[in-house]
């Protein structure tokens, strides 16, 4: 099979440790004959371009035939010692790793590797990663848990291993051309490469008219995609064979939804998040949370407050409409909890960074909190280095208002000939839960739309795409609400949400932990039942407001929910 299948493969579906937020880049000349000291100079100029993920370090590993490059940007968080330096390799030099991220279960896979021999000269989970791949098995990478993006060489089988986090937290950009492969964590360090062509996707045009992000499976530039989420691919560039595995995927079902009873849902839903923030808490600099207010923040700050007795710092930014803003009660939120709050009111010349967020973003990303997202974590950053989140809690827990109307459509729908007849005099006529979804309140521009602005009809990758969403939410082996939450998951939260704050984040050198978005916690989320997370006609995630509330009083509860967007007037 050609070297350049592979591309369209992967298109065809969709002790201590020492931790580091990074950026990682790699070429792999496949028959373009670039040399060794170019393979060294385009290798160190795209990891040059990702300064702003790693300010503490780089550097840049060239194998001794000039075939392949692999290098790193570094900004370290715990145990700043040079010994965790990438590209990082195993004691015999033949496996060789980039990572972004961290691994919380290292210190198991550490101590079975130890008992089978191996000897580590670090306390570096990127370390574990490079004894794992000696003998290249996917398998090995549904173990690790934690939020990262990697690649590793193995000289003495001669490939090439690519993996993604579960939820897609990290990013991970391929590209195939002419006699290259190369990979990195922002596209903008694939653009260093001169040969590269930079054309763009009408595909990812497409998408972008409907859902306002190019999904992992397109990228705003042809011959290139994202990595998918919980995916790990091996490649052989020599023999022109490829593997690849879903390692993890969030599928709630009805097959296997869980048969624990409410409070036991709820008792196992508090351990779990206690031990998400808790994987999460560790740092040698200085650790805050984001707090908004709502439901997901307040929930992982109170647990990090009350449940492990940090003096947490916390952080918001807000708007000078009151109507608009969260600061206000994310401030009150704070007292409740005793946290030492920061908050910072944007200014209208805030609004002046706007025409820069697209070159941050690597593409197009029609998100409205992309700005108040960068603002928040230059905020934060002015005095922390990791900041916890609540994102994903909507996605996982079912807490969008565009889940609560699409239920209460539905039932509307079904309760006979003048429901029906009031939907469509308000000019929905839907008639399935696919049809309702994939409305204005999901899609920008409607299909017919879209390939009126482009005068053509929609680029067959972009329309794969649009039937496969539709499939999905037809798929009656699941409820309704578990259509759209895995919809959410599979595609919004890595295509638009996570994007959104790994690069504003990033941008200011400033790491973000997501404990909703935890392994565990999100295998367990995909058993809850709709009893548990959707109480009709307005409560949503309530399975995650009822263990909130175990930590804050009612009247917190009773406010309306807003989102983290520019208020309409700016």
């Amino acid at each position: 099979m050609p070297v350049g299948r592979i591309m369209k493969i992967l298109l065809s579906s969709t002790l201590r440790r020492e931790k580091r937020m990074c950026g990682i880049a790699g070429i792999i000349d496949t028959g373009r004959g670039i040399g060794r000291e170019e393979m060294l100079r385009l290798a160190t100029a795209m990891r040059d371009t990702m300064t702003h993920r790693g300010p503490d370090d780089g550097a840049t590993w060239v194998s001794d035939d000039g075939r392949v490059a692999l290098a790193h940007r570094r900004l370290s968080i715990i145990d700043l010692r040079p010994e965790g330096r990438q590209p990082m390799c195993n004691e015999d030099a033949t496996v060789q790793v980039v990572f972004n991220g961290e691994i919380y279960n290292h210190h198991e896979l550490r101590a079975e590797l130890e008992a089978k021999g191996h000897r580590f000269r670090s306390n570096s989970d990127t370390e574990v990663l490079c004894h794992m791949l000696e003998d290249i098995d996917l398998a090995q990478v549904e173990r690790l848990d934690g939020m990262f993006a990697f690649a590793a060489w193995n000289a003495r089988e001669r490939k090439l291993v690519l993996a993604r986090d579960p939820f897609g937290k990290k990013p991970l950009y391929i590209a195939e051309g002419d006699g290259f492969f190369a990979f990195a964590s922002e596209l903008r360090a694939i653009e260093r490469l001169p040969f590269f062509e930079r054309k763009i996707s009408r595909d990812a045009i497409a998408a972008y008219l409907l859902v306002q992000y190019a999904p992992t499976e397109l990228a705003i530039y042809e011959g290139v995609v994202k990595l998918d989420p919980g995916e790990a691919v091996s490649i052989d560039f020599d023999n022109a064979q490829w593997e690849r595995r879903r390692c993890f995927d969030f599928q709630p079902r009805r097959a296997t939804e869980t048969r624990l009873t409410p409070t036991q849902a709820k008792d196992e839903l508090r351990r779990l998040v206690r031990k998400a923030v808790e994987k999460r808490l560790e740092s040698d600099v200085p650790l805050g949370a984001f707090l908004s207010g709502g439901v997901d923040s307040s929930l992982v700050v109170a647990v990090m407050a009350k449940d492990f007795g940090r003096k947490v710092e916390t952080f918001s930014i807000g708007f000078d409409d009151p109507d608009a803003t969260e600061h206000l009660f994310a401030r009150e939120t704070a007292r409740m909890l005793g946290t030492t709050h920061r908050d910072e009111v944007l200014s209208p010349d805030a609004m002046s960074m706007l025409p820069d967020i697209a070159a941050r973003l690597d593409e197009p990303n029609g998100d409205s909190s992309c700005l108040p997202t960068l603002l928040l974590s230059r905020f934060t950053r002015q005095f922390v280095t990791v900041a916890l989140s609540g994102d994903g809690g909507d996605e996982l827990f079912g807490g969008y208002g565009r889940y609560r109307d699409t239920l209460n459509e539905s039932t509307a729908d079904a309760r006979g000939f003048l429901a029906r007849m009031k939907l469509r005099l308000r000019g929905q006529r839907a008639t399935t839960v696919a049809d309702r979804y994939l409305s204005p309140r999901w899609l920008m521009f409607q299909p017919d739309r879209v390939a009126q602005l482009l005068g053509t009809p929609i680029p067959p990758r972009a329309a794969d795409g649009l039937r496969d969403w539709h499939a999905l939410l037809c798929d009656t082996k699941r409820t309704p609400l578990q259509r759209m939450r895995a919809l959410d998951a599979w595609t919004y939260m890595p295509g638009a949400v996570l994007a959104k704050v790994d690069r504003m984040s990033m941008q200011c050198s400033l790491e973000v932990r997501c404990p909703l978005l935890d392994r565990d916690l999100g295998r367990f989320a995909a058993t809850l039942p709709d009893a548990l997370l959707w109480q009709p006609p307005s409560g949503t995630k309530q399975i995650l407001k009822e263990l909130a509330m175990e930590y804050l009083p009612q009247a917190w509860m009773e406010r309306r929910k807003m989102g983290f967007g520019l208020p309409a007037k700016c």
